[in-house]
């Protein structure tokens, strides 16, 4: 009985195990005026609200936050998907950018996306 338990607890946590971290797909960044637009499409096996992509942010250099994206619900049938953070400032001299994503489950990617920054 012991053996059974653990096969159906298995089979049942599977599907959220089988989700990747998020992929990132590609980034445009573009300067509209004095500020900055970012678009990330990414890639991520969401299974519904236990496990979803849900966010990614913009980092300088040495790691610090510039910007961040939220993403507040599951994409399960729209991937990869691409969505847009507007009125980004970064601060002078900066000449590129780190973009990493998260999941609901696994948090943070360790893998960044280099961007070079174009005025």
């Amino acid at each position: 009985m012991k053996k059974l338990s653990l096969l159906l607890f298995g089979c049942l946590m599977a599907p959220a195990a089988w989700a990747d971290g998020p992929t990132i797909i590609d980034v445009t960044i573009k300067k509209i005026g004095m500020v900055w637009r970012v678009d990330v499409t990414l890639e991520h096996g969401d299974t519904g609200w236990d496990h979803y992509a849900d966010g990614w942010e913009v980092l300088d250099a040495n790691g610090n936050r510039l910007a961040h994206r939220e993403l507040m619900h599951p994409h399960v049938n729209e991937q990869p998907f691409t969505r847009a953070l507007s009125g980004v400032v970064f601060p002078d001299g900066t000449r590129e950018v780190f973009v990493r994503a998260k999941c609901s489950v696994d948090g943070w990617s360790g893998e960044k996306t280099r961007v070079e920054l174009k005025p």
